[in-house]
């Protein structure tokens, strides 16, 4: 994939630090409402260019570069943005968590079927490794590791063994609502209580004895 940065900002990151002057939330809005009309109007993500990106928003591209360091953070941001935020901890226990989790990446599941403007850019970075691995750095590293924080939570508070690896821990909690919304696409996602199903049926079988 070509990078499309200026001479002077070569060899950044795709997630270094945003740069520059208080940014305008107009034209940071501007900028994410042009790439998504862009991408709404059939333009691939590897297309894509600043220079096309200022144009639709109205914007010079020093405006884009001061606030991305390259076209890969900036796309890593606005995929991030169609994406539902973390939930929030319900301040009720771990198991009551975990189960809020799960159930956002059941709507999660939901989300890539119905948006298809999110389906389809979560499809095309498996076929641009720059793009795609800022994206797993950014996006879903940070709610894997929510995930593993919560697990070590329902290990302290006593409703999940503590001799099993936290990693495998959240692979048998994660994995199977994983498989559902991304393996299986046609699979049941509608129902509200699944996550609840879900988390109660692995902590049954894993509480301490």
């Amino acid at each position: 994939m070509t990078t499309d940065t200026p001479s002077a900002d070569s060899g950044q990151p795709c997630a270094a630090v945003r740069r520059g002057r208080p940014r305008s939330e107009a034209a940071e809005q501007a900028i994410y409402t042009a790439v998504e009309d862009l991408l709404a109007g059939g333009t691939t993500l590897s297309e894509l260019t600043v220079e096309g990106i200022a144009t639709a928003a109205g914007v010079g591209k020093a405006t884009i570069y001061r606030r991305w360091p390259n076209k890969e953070a900036l796309l890593v941001d606005v995929v991030g943005r169609l994406e539902e935020p973390l939930p929030e901890p319900t301040g009720n226990g771990a198991r009551d968590d975990l189960i809020a989790m799960i159930d956002y990446m059941r709507r999660r599941g939901l989300a890539k079927r119905t948006r298809w403007l999110l389906k389809a850019a979560l499809g095309q970075m498996h076929s641009l490794p720059e793009l795609h691995s800022a994206y797993r750095e950014r996006v879903i590293k940070p709610r894997r590791d929510a995930g593993l924080d919560l697990v070590r939570r329902a290990i302290d508070e006593g409703v999940l063994r503590s001799d099993l690896d936290v990693d495998l821990l959240g692979d048998l909690l994660m994995g199977p609502i994983l498989y559902r919304s991304i393996l299986w696409d046609d699979s049941d996602l509608e129902d509200p209580d699944l996550a609840r199903k879900m988390v109660d049926s692995v902590l049954e079988g894993l509480a301490p004895r």
